[in-house]
């Protein structure tokens, strides 16, 4: 019998400490769980800190781990069912812990976003967790849970065994931690070499027989019916739509998901688009990189007020065999406090409930679907029929 039930992993970061925090207010009494890092002294802040939500938390198990020691990170697999990993850029720092966890046979989550590190991932680790009966799923925060389950969602309103389409709008307000901003630098950089990855992972997975997925970038154009104009979102929550859909036949014979960032006002998608060229061009380039790196330092990130004042929708506009279905997803805080929410029920679902029988490189959709909805929505997030 392994020590724990869940290890949280970065638990000194900035959204491993709301995380660390999440769980001292709603994991059950009965959960095993521990923190790890690779600084003790501020382990044991952490959870002094959580002490004060939960007196019996002053006894929370501390284990010393670093990204960069593999016989540590060995240690924490084997200790646990699932680990939760907040340290990042992944790309940089995140395998050693997925090996270690593919090689124990245990469940990982983590909040990535990096298209490159997953497909790293699957490569290198999905055939050994196949073996071992690990989950490795990736992408549990804003990141792509409401994309993820907000297409499962919708799906699950349309015909059965006919061609489905379905269109994702996401509109959001919040503001990044250092952490995340270092991310998207990094992913921003290196878009040949993700490209490469993907095509080899491609290559290398197998397809469903007889059906056939897709994530096509679309298009900008206006939503009438919602007032929007919206523009192509090429973030990492399409392909992980899309691996869900060729994971089960209830997404039908042919399937399409679009994935959009929606705005009210033209002017304000104009800004958007050319800042987020600015900075694609900025990346690019080391010094400027460096330069842009520095303005939000990992570890730091937005007030609880400016967190308390942040929200998500995402709706989705599904489309087969003659019927049309609008659904939503919604919350607070998208970066923060809801991604801590997201990631910790995550762990919590792998470690306690009845779920299919998955193992490899997974989707939340695929691992967790309707369990996962119901813990989301237990706890604050929305998923409903418009």
């Amino acid at each position: 019998m392994r020590a724990h039930d869940v290890v949280l992993f970065g638990a000194t970061g900035f959204t491993g400490g709301l995380t660390a925090e999440y769980l001292a207010r709603h994991a059950p009494a009965d959960l095993r769980w521990a923190l790890a890092g690779r600084s003790r002294s501020k382990l044991e802040a952490v959870r002094a800190r959580l002490a004060t939500v939960d007196d019996r938390l002053s006894a929370l198990d501390l284990l010393v781990a670093d990204s960069g020691d593999p016989a540590s990170l060995k240690a924490v697999a084997e200790a646990t069912k699932v680990v939760i990993t907040t340290v990042g850029p992944y790309l940089t720092r995140g395998e050693p812990l997925v090996a270690a966890c593919a090689a124990a046979g245990t469940d990982y989550v983590d909040l990535t976003g990096e298209p490159e590190f997953v497909d790293r991932m699957y490569l290198a680790h999905d055939r050994r967790a196949r073996e071992t009966g690990a989950r490795l799923v990736h992408a549990c925060g804003f990141d792509s849970i409401p994309h993820d389950l907000g297409a499962y969602f919708t799906v699950k309103q349309l015909p059965e065994g006919v061609p489905l389409k379905v269109d994702g709008y996401v509109r959001a307000s919040g503001m990044p931690s250092g952490g995340t901003f270092l991310s998207a630098l990094t992913i921003m950089s290196r878009l040949p070499a993700g490209a490469r990855v993907a095509k080899e992972r491609a290559a290398a997975e197998p397809r469903p027989a007889g059906r056939f997925t897709h994530a096509p970038l679309g298009r900008p154009h206006r939503v009438a019916d919602a007032g929007w104009w919206a523009v192509p979102l090429p973030t990492i929550d399409p392909e992980v739509v899309r691996r869900s859909a060729a994971a089960s036949e209830r997404y039908g014979p042919d399937f399409t998901y679009r994935h959009f960032a929606a705005v009210k006002h033209l002017p304000v998608l104009a800004g958007g688009v050319l800042g987020a060229g600015a900075l694609l061009a900025a990346a690019q380039v080391p010094p400027a990189r460096r330069g842009l790196s520095r303005l939000l330092a990992p570890g730091n990130g937005p007030s609880p007020e400016r967190r308390a004042r942040s929200w998500f929708s995402v709706r989705f506009i599904g489309e087969g065999g003659g019927e049309r279905v609008v659904t939503e997803v919604s919350g607070g805080d998208p970066g923060y406090d809801e991604t801590a929410k997201m990631l910790a029920e995550s762990a919590l679902c792998l470690a306690t409930d009845e779920l299919p029988e998955t193992a490899g490189q997974v989707t939340t959709a695929t691992a967790m679907g309707d369990a996962l909805i119901d813990r989301l929505t237990k706890a604050g997030l929305r998923f409903h029929t418009l």
